[in-house]
């Protein structure tokens, strides 16, 4: 569809062009003492140009869509031809128009000097915009918090970007909300990010909490957990882990990663915490430690001679 549009875009461009010679070659005589063939001629190329450039933005979109590539990448790229044919094609109008090249790229200058005072917030979301696409804080489909908001990150335009949100004030446990999130792209020179999809490694360590009695047998609790989540997650995780090191290896680093999921023991007044630890796509968190609870808790309840649970709550 864009290269049709494309191509009938640069078909009408050579019309213009032709249209504009063949004017200015009759000439239409004069208004005023306005030179009709002038201005039609101006007119005519202003347009031919805009339309060139309108065409080869969508060839190039077109032809970057076909590329074996991710959403993500075609969705960036998209994004730094319409910035690059937008200026190009708006200089080349101007300059048609004022046939004055030199003095046009000076007036630009002036009044880009007087823009920065003026329009500084959106400048600053431009930006931002120029680090996401240079530094890859986030892209397109990325989970991220910024600021307070947590979500999806959906879109990234030149001055903003837009989030599904997950969680907020209506829903929990890393739910979606339904609402959408739009911030300045500004926010990330000024903010931390928390980006929990990083494409070169979309994982994170979660913790699964469960209070058992002091009369616990502790260690045969914790080798409990540790084999259903090792029969559960063990080959998957491990998996990752080595994707883990290898990132590990890039930086100066050091640490010392277990590739099977583990338990530690907190102490607390009246009951000891077993904190299951594991990786898992933060898309699947809920849902993963819904099933890790559920088969624990099942084992357990196998064993009422080996594990107790705090007198404050029911089996």
């Amino acid at each position: 569809m864009k290269r049709s549009l494309g191509l009938l875009s640069l078909v009408a461009a050579v019309g213009c062009g032709v249209a504009a010679g063949v004017v200015g070659e009759l000439g239409l005589g004069s208004v005023e003492g306005l030179a009709v063939a002038l201005v039609a001629v101006k007119v005519l190329s202003a347009l031919a140009v805009a339309l060139a450039g309108l065409g080869f933005y969508l060839l190039f979109a077109g032809w970057v869509a076909t590329v074996g590539a991710s959403k993500r990448r075609h969705h960036d790229v998209r994004g730094v031809l319409r910035l690059a044919f937008g200026v190009g094609t708006v200089v080349a109008v101007l300059g048609v128009v004022t046939e004055q090249w030199v003095g046009l790229l000076f007036s630009l200058g002036i009044v880009g000097f007087a823009v920065t005072f003026a329009l500084q917030q959106p400048l600053f979301s431009l930006l931002g915009w120029m680090y996401i696409m240079l530094k890859r804080p986030y892209q397109v489909g990325d989970r991220v918090a910024i600021e307070g908001s947590k979500g999806d990150v959906v879109e990234v335009s030149f001055l903003v970007t837009t989030l599904w949100e997950i969680n907020g004030e209506l829903v929990s446990s890393n739910q979606p909300s339904g609402r959408i999130i739009t911030m300045p792209n500004s926010v990330v020179l000024s903010s931390h990010v928390k980006n929990f999809t990083r494409e070169e490694f979309p994982y994170v360590w979660n913790e699964l909490t469960i209070q058992v009695a002091y009369e616990t047998d502790l260690e045969f609790a914790r080798e409990t957990m540790a084999g259903v989540a090792d029969d559960l997650l063990g080959d998957q995780m491990a998996a990752r882990i080595n994707t883990y090191r290898e990132r590990l290896d890039e930086t100066p680093v050091e640490l010392e990663v277990q590739d099977r999921p583990s338990v530690n023991l907190v102490q607390q007044e009246s009951w000891v915490e077993l904190r299951l630890r594991y990786l898992v796509d933060p898309r699947k968190g809920q849902r993963t430690k819904n099933r890790l609870y559920e088969r624990i808790l099942a084992e357990f309840n196998e064993h009422p001679d080996r594990i107790a649970f705090p007198v404050s709550r029911n089996r």
